[in-house]
C-alpha cells in the first residue's frame, strides 16, 4: 500500500429502498490521511453511504464499485469475497458504541484483536500478552483505563465512545469510520471525542470519514467537508468554504436546527 492509496474510492454508486433513492450515482474518493466530514440533512444519504463502504449496505446493481485501499468490496450490487478482509482495515465507531455491555471495557477492548488471533482464544479469554499490552496503552491513550475492569453498560455515553476508539487502536485499523460518533453524547464528551479522532488523524495517519449532524464540528474539526442532499453530493471542499448560502443550500428547513445542535 502506497501513501496515495484511497481509503474509499466509491464511483457511481446508488442504493434504492423502496421507491426512495438514499444514493443516486455518489462518486467521492478519499485518500490516506484525510479526515473528511459527511455532512447533510436527515434522510440525505451520508449514513448510507458509510455503510456502503464498510460492505454493511449492499449497493443497487448496475455500474456501481466500492473500492478500499485498491481492493473492490462491491460491485454488480453485492459484496465481493474480499469485503472481510478489508474491513480489517476499518475502525468502525458507530452511534450507539457497539460495546458488549455485559463484558468489561477491556474485554470489550480486546475485541479488536480477534482479526489476528484464533476464535477460541477470543472465546477463552487467552489473549496474547502483547494485545493484553497494547489494549491497555490504547485505553490509557484515549483516557479511560481507570475503567478497564467495569462493564461496559455501566459507563457514560463518552467513556463507551472512547473504549470503542481503543478497541480500533488495538485492532490496527488503517482508517476510522464513524457514523455520528457524538450524537449521543453531551459537548464536552463528544469534543473529546473529536479531539481524538483528529489525533488519530494527525498523529497516526489514519484516514477518517465521519458522519455529523453538527455542522460547526464537521468545519471545526475537518479540513474536507462532504455534503449530500438527496442522495446527491452537492458540495465536495474544503470546510473553510461552507458559507451561509452555501449551509442553507445544503440544509434547506434544517438549516437553523444543525446550528442550534452545534451551539447548545
Amino acid at each position: 500500500m502506497t501513501a496515495s492509496t484511497a481509503v474509499a474510492s466509491v464511483r457511481d454508486v446508488s442504493k434504492t429502498f423502496g421507491a426512495r433513492k438514499a444514493l443516486n450515482g455518489v462518486s467521492v474518493e478519499v485518500a490516506a490521511g484525510e479526515m473528511v466530514a459527511l455532512i447533510g440533512p436527515s434522510g440525505s444519504g451520508k449514513s448510507t453511504l458509510l455503510r456502503s463502504i464498510t460492505g454493511l449496505q449492499s449497493i443497487d446493481n448496475g455500474p456501481g464499485v466500492i473500492e478500499v485501499f485498491g481492493t473492490v468490496v462491491q460491485k454488480n450490487g453485492s459484496t465481493t469475497g474480499a469485503v472481510r478482509a478489508a474491513r480489517q482495515k476499518l475502525g468502525m465507531i458507530f452511534q450507539q458504541f457497539n460495546l458488549v455491555g455485559r463484558l468489561s471495557l477491556f474485554s470489550n477492548v480486546m475485541l479488536g484483536a480477534l482479526g489476528r488471533v484464533p476464535g477460541w482464544r477470543g472465546l477463552a479469554g487467552a489473549w496474547p500478552a502483547e494485545d493484553k499490552t497494547r489494549a491497555m496503552a490504547a485505553l490509557h491513550r484515549v483516557g479511560v483505563a481507570d475503567y478497564a475492569a467495569q462493564r461496559a453498560n455501566t459507563l457514560s455515553g463518552g467513556q463507551q465512545q472512547r473504549g470503542a476508539i481503543a478497541r480500533a487502536i488495538v485492532q490496527g485499523a488503517k482508517a476510522i469510520l464513524a457514523d455520528e460518533p457524538v450524537a449521543s453524547l453531551d459537548p464536552v464528551s463528544a469534543r473529546k471525542v473529536m479531539e481524538l479522532l483528529v489525533e488519530l488523524n494527525q498523529r497516526d495517519g489514519l484516514g477518517v470519514i465521519v458522519t455529523l449532524h453538527q455542522v460547526d464540528y464537521a468545519i471545526r474539526y475537518c479540513n474536507r467537508v462532504v455534503a449530500l442532499k438527496a442522495g446527491k453530493i452537492v458540495y465536495d471542499g474544503p470546510s473553510s468554504g461552507l458559507d451561509t448560502k452555501t449551509l442553507i443550500d445544503i440544509y434547506g428547513p434544517e438549516f437553523e436546527d444543525a446550528f442550534w445542535e452545534a451551539k447548545a
